[in-house]
C-alpha cells in the first residue's frame, strides 16, 4: 500500500461519514488528509490530522470522528492497527509486508514513483536567471540558474507544461555602457567611468574586430560604437547561452526585451490598460494608476520625452506571456529586486489577472564562496565579480549545482569551496552521490554471487522478511518521497529535494551497515537476500530520481 494509496482511501471515508451525516458539500482529496511520517516510530508508519480538521464541521469532536474513521482504515489489507492520539491524531501502523510492497512498485516503476499530476495540463513560464548580457554570469544568477531549472524538473515531476524562459536585457542605457567599453579597449582608452572592466571586455573587443570585414578605425566613432554593440552583445548571449549550457541548464525561450520596443508591444500593453480604465495622463507623461492595486504610487509609463519608462517593457512582458497562453508565470529576482514586487503585483491586478497566482515572484539572495576561511571577492575574468565560470572551474558542475539548491533561495548563503572537493561525507553532494554508487556496487557484488531480484522467472519479492529497524527506516524514507516532490512543488522550494535525499543516503548507509545482501561464506542464499536487493534497488532509483531532479548526476562508481 502506498502513502498515495493510503490517502486517498481516508479521503473516501471522510467523504463517506460526510454523506451519513447529508453533508454533501465535504468532499476532501487525498491532500486534504495531509499524512505525515511520524516522529516517533511507536506512533505508527503514518499521522493524519484529518478528524481534527473536520470534526467542527461535523458537528461532533474530533476524537469522535477520528473513531470512526479508524474502525474503516483497521478493516483496510495491510493495515495492522490503528490508534487514537491526543485529541483526535489518527497513527496508522502497517503489516509490514504492506509497508514493504512500495520496494517492488518503485523498481518496476523505474522513475516514476515520486511524480504526480497535481499540476497536470498547467501551462507555466518559469523566468530565471535573466542576466544582463553586458558580462558572464555571476554568482546570483549561477544560483538562479541552479535553483530554477531544479524547480523547473519539480514542476514538471508534478505534471505541469514548463517553459523555461531567459529575459535578454537588450535595451537601454547598460547595453551603451556595454558597447562604449568595448570602443575604449579596442582603442587602448581607460574604461568609461560607468562602463565594464575585466578580462572578458578585452576578449569579446578582440573577438569584435575579427569578425567585422572593414577597418573600424577607418569609422566614425558613433559607427563604430555601434557595430561594438551590434555584435559585442551577440557575442555576450552566445557566451552566456553556452556557459548555461555547460552548467546543465538550456532555455526553451531566450526573449528579448529589445524586441517589446520594436514589435509595438509596449504600446500594445498600454492601449489595453487604457481600455480598461487605468491610464491617465498628467504633467505630460502617461501614467498607470497602480495605488488602485496597493502599490505606494501611480506609475510613470512614458516619460514626458516620450521615451518608454523601465515599467513599460514589465508590463508589456507580462501580457506577452498571457497572450502565449501561460496562466501561471513565475519570475525568479535578485535580492536587489524586492521593491519591483509592488508595482509588479498591482500591475498583474490592473489587467485583470490575480496577484500570486497569474504571477509569482521569487526573490534569491545573495551567494559568498568561500576559500582557506576567507571570502573570494574577485574573478580572473571580470574582475570585479565572481562568476559561474569561476564556481565551476574550482569545484565542477554536480557540486557546484547541489550546493547552490540544497539552501532556502530567501537565504543568504555561503559556499565553503574547500567542503565540496573533499571526499569525506562532510561534503553532502559526495554523501549522497556515494549513496547511489554504493546501490550500484551492491547490485554488481550481488550479481557475482548469485543474487538476484529473480527466482525461476518469478519475482522473489518477500515484503514481510523486512522486519529489521533499519529496513522499517529505510522503508519509511523511501514511502516520504512523493511527499517530498509535492511539498519542493508547491511551495517553489527545491532545497526540500535536496535535504531529503541527504536523509535517505544517511538512512541507506546505516542500513548497509546492518543488513547483508550476500549471504557470509558459503551460506545459502535465502529469499532475505533477494528481498533486500529490492530495497537497495528500489533506493538506488529514488536517489537517482532525485539527483535528476536537481540535475545532478547520479554515479555508478566513485
Amino acid at each position: 500500500m502506498t502513502p498515495a494509496d493510503l490517502a486517498d482511501t481516508v479521503a473516501r471515508l471522510v467523504t463517506e461519514a460526510a454523506s451519513r451525516r447529508g453533508l454533501d458539500d465535504i468532499r476532501p482529496t487525498a491532500s486534504d488528509v495531509a499524512l505525515e511520517r511520524p516522529r516517533n516510530r511507536e506512533h505508527g508508519d503514518w499521522a493524519s490530522n484529518v478528524a481534527m480538521r473536520f470534526g467542527k464541521r461535523f458537528g461532533t469532536t474530533p476524537r469522535e470522528l477520528a473513531a470512526e474513521l479508524a474502525d474503516g482504515i483497521a478493516a483496510l489489507d495491510g493495515v495492522r492497527r490503528v490508534d487514537i492520539a491526543g485529541p483526535g491524531f489518527l497513527n496508522i501502523t502497517l503489516d509490514t509486508a504492506a509497508a514493504a510492497a512500495l520496494v517492488r512498485d518503485i523498481v518496476i516503476g523505474e522513475g516514476s514513483f515520486g511524480r504526480g499530476n497535481a499540476l497536470e495540463g498547467v501551462k507555466m513560464n518559469l523566468e530565471f536567471v535573466s542576466a544582463n548580457p553586458t558580462g558572464p554570469i555571476h554568482l546570483g544568477g549561477t544560483r538562479w540558474a541552479a535553483v530554477g531549472d531544479s524547480l523547473a524538473r519539480i514542476l514538471q515531476a508534478q505534471g505541469a507544461e514548463v517553459t523555461r524562459e531567459y529575459y535578454f536585457n537588450d535595451h537601454g542605457a547598460q547595453i551603451d555602457r556595454f558597447s562604449r567599453s568595448l570602443l575604449a579597449s579596442f582603442l587602448g582608452e581607460p574604461t568609461p567611468e560607468d562602463g565594464y572592466a575585466g578580462g572578458y571586455i578585452a576578449d569579446i573587443a578582440a573577438r569584435v574586430v575579427a569578425a567585422h570585414p572593414g577597418d573600424l578605425t577607418a569609422l566614425p566613432r558613433a559607427e563604430a560604437q555601434e557595430v561594438f554593440r551590434a555584435v559585442g552583445v551577440e557575442l555576450m548571449f552566445g557566451d552566456i547561452r553556452g556557459q548555461l549550457h555547460d552548467f546543465g541548464v538550456d532555455f526553451d525561450v531566450y526573449f528579448h526585451e529589445n524586441s517589446l520596443h520594436e514589435t509595438g508591444a509596449v504600446e500594445h500593453a498600454i492601449a489595453r490598460l487604457r481600455e480598461l480604465g487605468h491610464i491617465y495622463e498628467s504633467e505630460g507623461a502617461v501614467w498607470l494608476r497602480t495605488t488602485e492595486f496597493g502599490d505606494d504610487r501611480d506609475r510613470v509609463v512614458i516619460k514626458s520625452d516620450g521615451e518608454a519608462a523601465y515599467i513599460a517593457g514589465d508590463l508589456a512582458y507580462y501580457l506577452n506571456k498571457r497572450e502565449r497562453g501561460f496562466e501561471r508565470n513565475l519570475i525568479m529576482l535578485g535580492a536587489d529586486h524586492h521593491g519591483y514586487i509592488g508595482r509588479l503585483m498591482a500591475a498583474v491586478a490592473a489587467f485583470g489577472d490575480t496577484p500570486w497566482v497569474n504571477l509569482e515572484i521569487l526573490i534569491g539572495q545573495m551567494v559568498n564562496l568561500v576559500k582557506d576561511g576567507s571570502p573570494v571577492r574577485m574573478s580572473k575574468r571580470a574582475g570585479t565579480v565572481v562568476t559561474m565560470e569561476d564556481l565551476v572551474e574550482a569545484v565542477g558542475v554536480d557540486a557546484a549545482r547541489y550546493a547552490l539548491v540544497r539552501s532556502s533561495a530567501d537565504s543568504q548563503l555561503d559556499v565553503d569551496l574547500d567542503l565540496l572537493t573533499k571526499h569525506s561525507n562532510d561534503n553532502p553532494v559526495f554523501y549522497v552521490q556515494y549513496a547511489h554508487a554504493r546501490t550500484c556496487a551492491v547490485d554488481r557484488n550481488a550479481a557475482a554471487s548469485g543474487v538476484t531480484r529473480d527466482l525461476d522467472g518469478a519475482e522473489a519479492f518477500s515484503g514481510e522478511l523486512l522486519g529489521h529497524e533499519s529496513e522499517t527506516a529505510l522503508l519509511g524514507a523511501l514511502q516520504e518521497f512523493p511527499r517530498i516532490l509535492a511539498q519542493a512543488s508547491e511551495l517553489r522550494e527545491p532545497h526540500r529535494v535536496a535535504r531529503y535525499l541527504e536523509e535517505l543516503a544517511g538512512t541507506y548507509h546505516r542500513w548497509y551497515d546492518s543488513c547483508r545482501v550476500i549471504p557470509i561464506g558459503d551460506a545459502p542464499i535465502e529469499p532475505v537476500h533477494r528481498t533486500r536487493l529490492w530495497l537497495n534497488d528500489a533506493t538506488g532509483q529514488v536517489l537517482r530520481s532525485g539527483l535528476g531532479l536537481l540535475g545532478v548526476s547520479a554515479p555508478e562508481r566513485m
